[in-house]
């Protein structure tokens, strides 16, 4: 891998997969909702990405690749009584029961926001970076991820001696886990032992604490310390913040649609947590006890940037990236189209860019189809903090290059269709077309046998 030899913070964005459709099966999460039942381009929708992934390396970043998932998950289909060849098991289900068909189609796993939770090696006792799978169990077509998820973790780092993995937590709405969607790493340097803050919406096991009343918590405080207790993380190196159950109930659905930090630097919505406050308080004390110094708390006010205009735009569904032609500590900002299509969320960025605050250059991303279905560009990428060491022993066919974004690409005008549609779901065709696409993408990442097609 041609990558300077230091701590870095790499972006390994998801891969969408060539079933990507509309289903609207995300309950809580109001772009997805509303975009139900539309017409979806998969081909348009990987290249975006892929467009997003190859400018950030050439911008000088580490730039992963994380493989889809397979679809449909004709062993969960068949673990729900439907038997038959492949093609019978599918028109089965297109004929008794389309929306869990829609379900086990589902290509949500490009959003790799919520495939695990990751602490780095500096921060974990044995040296080592820690992978936990997120069991995401609120929602069934993210549920059955995990096993797969795993394995493609585990192909992609799999020195032993670097990387260690766990199981997902078990699947109940008690650790209710959506991987680090919920969680952000605050340091003053990479290698530094850092502060973990991990966002939670409810106590599973307290009924009397606050919880959202409309939308589901999906994040439980349980599973935040169970992670943290896997990872091996000291208590004075944790914060566990609440997300305001209000804006839960407006869509919030993560804390990456209403908070994203990098760095020293927390970017927020000030309506953010239940009590920002303490949040703060206790992030800068944790901070000054590593000796990591200050803290940059930027709070985006409420009568300057609505809730509303937050989960519309995705202001704060952004990436807040180090890059390396800023010098002193000062940031880019990835946000999608729709945040300059917002009159008031456009005006705020504006303000902020031309303010001394550590952000200081917008990078515009066209997303408009992971966005239809309810992500932005932080949904689509896991944040992993490599060592010289860790860097090396990644698969070096999962880094971006010039020569594998243009095998990509290459690969998605081969396998992708232009256009789905609910309907389409029932084609047995577009089993074999996923397969024949997956097939050739574990030979392009040397992924090995992560897809058990057999199961």
């Amino acid at each position: 891998m041609n990558i300077p030899m230091q701590t870095r913070e790499a972006n390994f964005d998801g891969l969408v997969g060539p079933t990507h459709n509309y289903g609207g099966l995300s309950y809580g999460n109001v772009a997805s909702s509303s975009n139900s039942a539309r017409r979806s381009n998969p081909k348009q929708a990987v290249q975006q990405g892929l467009q997003k992934m190859k400018s950030l390396h050439d911008m000088g970043m580490v730039q992963g690749v994380l493989a889809p998932q397979s679809r449909p998950d004709l062993y969960t289909l068949r673990r729900l009584g439907f038997t038959g060849s492949d093609s019978q098991v599918v028109q089965q289900v297109a004929k008794k029961d389309p929306a869990l068909l829609a379900s086990c189609f589902s290509a949500s796993s490009m959003w790799t926001a919520n495939a695990a939770t990751v602490s780095p090696s500096s921060d974990c006792p044995d040296g080592r970076l820690h992978f936990t799978p997120a069991n995401l169990v609120n929602r069934f077509h993210r549920s059955i991820e995990h096993g797969t998820t795993g394995r493609i973790l585990r192909a992609t780092f799999a020195n032993e001696d670097h990387f260690s993995h766990h199981q997902a937590l078990p699947a109940s709405d008690h650790f209710g886990d959506e991987g680090a969607a919920n969680h952000t790493r605050f340091c003053q340097t990479y290698g530094k032992a850092g502060v973990e803050l991990f966002v939670y919406g409810q106590h599973a096991f307290n009924g009397q604490a606050p919880k959202p009343i409309k939308y589901p918590a999906r994040q439980s405080l349980e599973a935040s310390q169970a992670v943290a207790r896997l990872h091996g993380l000291k208590d004075e190196q944790v914060v566990f913040a609440q997300q305001n159950p209000n804006v839960i109930d407006a869509g919030v659905f993560h804390n990456d649609v209403i908070a994203v930090g990098n760095s020293n630097v927390s970017f927020y919505h000030q309506l953010a947590f239940l009590n920002t406050n303490e949040v703060n308080h206790n992030l800068q004390q944790a901070m000054s006890n590593l000796g990591n110094g200050e803290m940059q708390f930027i709070e985006v006010p409420n009568d300057q940037v609505s809730v509303q205009d937050a989960v519309t735009s995705y202001l704060f569904n952004s990436q807040l990236l180090s890059l390396p032609h800023l010098n002193d500590g000062k940031m880019g900002i990835v946000v999608p189209q729709e945040c300059l299509e917002n009159t008031k969320v456009s005006a705020y960025l504006d303000q902020l860019i031309a303010s001394d605050s550590a952000i200081e250059e917008i990078l515009v991303f066209d997303l408009q189809q992971s966005m239809s279905n309810g992500g932005g560009p932080a949904c689509l990428r896991l944040r992993v903090v490599l060592n010289e060491a860790e860097q090396a022993a990644v698969n070096p066919a999962c880094i971006m290059s010039d020569s594998l974004f243009s095998d990509l690409m290459a690969w998605t005008e081969k396998h992708y269709r232009d256009t789905l549609c609910e309907s389409d779901l029932a084609d047995p065709q577009l089993i074999t077309e996923s397969r024949s696409a997956l097939d050739e993408l574990t030979q392009i990442l040397n992924l090995g046998s992560v897809y058990d097609f057999q199961r």
